[in-house]
């Protein structure tokens, strides 16, 4: 996107004709937008779609691309976040455009790694996908002359000849969708690169690993955690990620800088006092090399000024699970980040059997690990663990994890079990039904992220 004056001037003087900025609700986003927008509605663009995307991922692996649910669903998110849906409506320019530029915003935030360009490319397929199979006839044709695409229909005669290679080519096609469907002679594509404004630099970094969901920066639950109960609810409650941390921790009596920042802002978020986390960081280190002095002397200060006691004096936030997948990877030696983003698949598989996961549960565990769906396989091992169906959320977060499976032991949300057969490896892991990011409240936490990048200094020492 641009936002030099002159651009600004053509915006300006282009929004006298506003239906010819968007005469189609469909596009494959070819030009950046030039217009002039606000930061406040630049996140706001960028949060409603990065829901949309997280929706539409969750969606794909819960339920058949294209079945009546899953469509049935996504249309309703895209009306609920006010995005294009049905083509060619009348007085859907604010949709239009905010499609338009949130896509681009999005593709600034996720071209910085292969791993975002590949997961922000999957749901944009997805969602176009979804959205041209909604058009009739006339309005796919329409659509074709709009992007200057020279695809013509096959004839009848053609469709015919070809029946069994177009049958074969298309995964779900039946013979009678064969004949039904119109088919194109498909040329060519573009994709055009497009360029971050320097001054949007951090907030695009922020966007590509902002989290939506509740703020668990307010310490609701402070004091409720004794911490003689802490090695029993790592079993009971904690997600894999810090099960592994305080198993390390216990195992070595010690943790490296980063896992002492996502563990230790776990623990915080989950109800540890200053106090009490003072006494289970120093009581657990002095069982190994550091001695009392060097405890207070070298990490005492880290820990204060996790809790907003020493230098900016900031209340640092619990990491989100996007966070910790796609900030800081584990070096050898570490124990942070994601298991099934950051471990070998067979030591994951193995670590599993060691929780005395079922072995069909490991294979759907796997499979969504195969397909980069990491968030999705921490929603199966809840769903394990807790023994429930259908886990009635989406999971966004590591204390979102230990507060819905402590509503489940203390009997606070019901749990809901039906009797099914035993669930083959084949089988669509159709019961992950959850409720969609969207019904969240939106908590992006900008500044605080913004200053945990400081706290980091207070942690290097190993």
């Amino acid at each position: 996107m641009e936002f030099s004056r002159e651009k600004r001037l053509k915006a300006r003087l282009a929004g006298d004709r506003r239906g010819d900025l968007y005469p189609h609700s469909l596009q494959f986003y070819l030009q950046p937008p030039t217009e002039n927008i606000s930061l406040a509605e630049f996140e706001n663009f960028a949060i409603d779609r990065l829901k949309l995307l997280k929706v539409v991922e969750n969606l794909g692996v819960s339920y058949v691309k294209g079945s009546d649910e899953y469509k049935s669903r996504l249309e309703r998110e895209i009306r609920k976040l006010k995005f294009p849906f049905r083509a060619l409506v009348e007085d859907d320019y604010d949709a239009r455009r905010k499609d338009h530029i949130s896509h681009f915003i999005l593709r600034l935030a996720y071209c910085q790694s292969e791993d975002l360009r590949r997961w922000f490319i999957q749901q944009e397929m997805d969602l176009f996908r979804y959205r041209f199979n909604e058009l009739n006839g006339d309005l796919v044709e329409k659509f074709l002359k709009y992007v200057n695409l020279s695809y013509g229909a096959i004839s009848k005669e053609v469709k015919e000849k070809l029946a069994v290679q177009l049958l074969n080519s298309t995964p779900g096609l039946s013979g009678a969708k064969v004949e039904e469907l119109e088919f194109y002679k498909l040329t060519a594509r573009s994709l055009p690169a497009v360029q971050s404004d320097e001054r949007l630099q951090p907030l695009l970094n922020h966007l590509s690993h902002s989290y939506v969901g509740p703020d668990y920066s307010i310490q609701k639950n402070i004091g409720k955690i004794s911490l003689e109960h802490i090695d029993a609810l790592s079993v009971k409650s904690f997600p894999l990620c810090m099960r592994q941390l305080h198993k390390a921790l216990r195992d070595n009596h010690h943790l490296r800088h980063g896992g002492r920042m996502q563990y230790g802002l776990f623990l915080k978020g989950i109800g540890l006092t200053l106090e009490q986390a003072l006494q289970f960081w120093k009581s657990e280190f002095i069982k190994g090399k550091v001695d009392a002095d060097k405890f207070d002397k070298g990490y005492a200060y880290s820990i204060r000024h996790n809790y907003g006691k020493e230098g900016k004096r900031t209340d640092y936030t619990p990491f989100s699970c996007m966070k910790i997948i796609l900030s800081n990877p584990p070096s050898p030696g570490d124990y942070h980040g994601c298991p099934f983003r950051h471990s070998d698949p067979e030591l994951l598989k193995q670590k599993l059997q060691s929780y005395k996961i079922p072995p069909t549960g490991i294979t759907q565990i796997l499979e969504l690990v195969k397909g980069m769906h990491y968030q999705l396989a921490c929603q199966k091992y809840f769903q394990l663990t807790q023994d429930v169906d259908d886990i009635g959320f989406s999971l966004n977060h590591p204390n979102q994890y230990f507060a819905e499976s402590q509503k489940l032991l203390s009997g606070g949300r019901e749990v809901k079990k039906e009797p099914s057969e035993p669930e083959s490896s084949q089988q669509k892991l159709s019961s992950q039904k959850s409720t969609n990011s969207c019904s969240i409240p939106i908590s992006s936490n900008t500044e605080a992220d913004t200053e945990l990048e400081g706290l980091d200094a207070y942690f290097t020492e190993d």
